[in-house]
């Protein structure tokens, strides 16, 4: 006589999954189910999620009168009136001042002991966060006609505390939109592997965005990658160009990377965008070509024809021409010569640090989109607007 089996878990499509574990029961829900909404979540770190969630809230507003905004799970946070606030939370404020408790908009912050805190006692606190979540998000949803509801990192992130983004999707009842850096096999790879967390959670993933794609590529990976992702079900709603200005430091970031001290310039010169870095090993006669704006020069405070090349330039155009000089190995621009930079509006940073590391950090720096980045602002709303189904998103939610 056969014996009787439970059937394994299925996906959001009805397929059976044996490798799925269940999903644990919500012990909450939010009282708002009339406010569209949209969960962004992303493949990996720094995949232009916080980029994308700026971008739709600025094309929706010409859609929608009242568009709200909420991180739910935060984890890199800034202190706000004795309260941690998730960054993203606060960047997002401050361009559009969305007019509700910031607190709401970042109802958990996930600090260092965090986790640990969560897993001596995850019964007691696991209901406690799942209320905090769905009460802010019934705040920051009051009155509006469309909450973007931004996630932290892949689907799986926060599995450890019972937060995944896959379950807080499913805990606020609401779609994902993935976004991912561009290409077509890697993308298309780990879209499939995020989109099944979310259909074991029974989360329907509306849609994908890649990010960061060669403007002359835009149209092959639109089309191998939207027919490879449609295989998956999961539709193609946009491909965003590289924009420069979007990843170029700023000085002041960089300045802030590689530990340096401001000699000169500072007050103009902080917000200088960075888009090309040369280590000034040549000669005077050499360097000359690299003299252009959005240029950032690296080489030894006593390399005095560099410097003077620097000057000399600055004195033709009337202006800083380049984007900044840093003396490196610790060593400073000669009395004379430093009195000489401080009668320019050029920007200069020392370090201890020696050319080529310096170079180095530089090339491999996480920029993020900040408040004082007014710059970008315009440019990510565009972007957004130019490249992505709006109609399509809001039609599917």
């Amino acid at each position: 006589m056969a014996s009787a089996t439970t059937p394994p878990p299925s996906d959001a499509n009805g397929t059976p999954n044996p490798f799925a574990q269940p999903a644990l029961p919500l012990l909450r829900a939010p009282t708002n189910t009339v406010t569209k909404r949209v969960f962004v979540a992303a493949t990996r770190m720094n995949d232009g999620k916080t980029t994308t969630c700026l971008g739709l809230y600025g094309a929706l507003q010409s859609r929608f009168p009242r568009v709200g905004f909420i991180k739910p799970v935060g984890q890199r946070f800034v202190d706000v009136q004795g309260k941690k606030i998730d960054e993203d939370s606060v960047l997002l404020d401050s361009i559009f001042q969305v007019r509700v408790p910031i607190e709401s908009m970042s109802p958990v912050a996930i600090d260092s002991t965090f986790t640990r805190r969560f897993l001596e006692t995850p019964d007691a606190l696991l209901p406690s966060l799942e209320d905090q979540i769905c009460r802010a998000f019934d705040r920051v949803s009051w009155e509006k006609d469309f909450t973007i509801i931004e996630g932290t990192g892949h689907a799986g992130v926060g599995s450890v505390f019972e937060l995944s983004n896959a379950r807080v999707a499913k805990l606020l009842n609401s779609k994902v939109l993935l976004v991912s850096p561009g290409g077509i096999g890697r993308p298309v790879d780990e879209l499939a592997l995020n989109k099944s967390l979310f259909d074991q959670h029974g989360v329907e993933v509306v849609g994908a965005i890649l990010n960061k794609v060669e403007p002359d590529k835009m149209d092959m990976v639109h089309n191998y990658a939207g027919r490879g992702l449609a295989r998956l079900g999961i539709p193609l709603l946009g491909v965003l160009p590289v924009q420069p200005a979007l990843t170029a430091p700023n000085l002041a970031q960089i300045a802030e990377e590689i530990g340096g001290k401001w000699l000169n310039g500072r007050r103009g010169g902080a917000k200088q965008r960075v888009q090309r870095v040369v280590i000034g090993a040549m000669s005077a006669k050499g360097i000359v070509d690299y003299l252009q704006p959005g240029t950032l020069i690296i080489t030894p405070g006593d390399r005095d024809d560099i410097l003077l090349a620097a000057l000399a330039s600055a004195k033709i155009s009337g202006g800083a021409t380049i984007a900044g000089l840093i003396v490196s190995n610790d060593i400073k621009p000669h009395p004379k010569l430093a009195e000489l930079l401080s009668m320019t509006d050029i920007p200069v940073i020392a370090t201890k640090e020696e050319s080529y590391g310096v170079t180095s950090r530089i090339n491999h720096m996480s920029v993020k989109t900040q408040p004082q980045d007014t710059d970008k602002f315009p440019i990510i709303k565009q972007l957004i607007a130019d490249h992505v189904d709006l109609s399509k998103l809001v039609a599917s939610v």
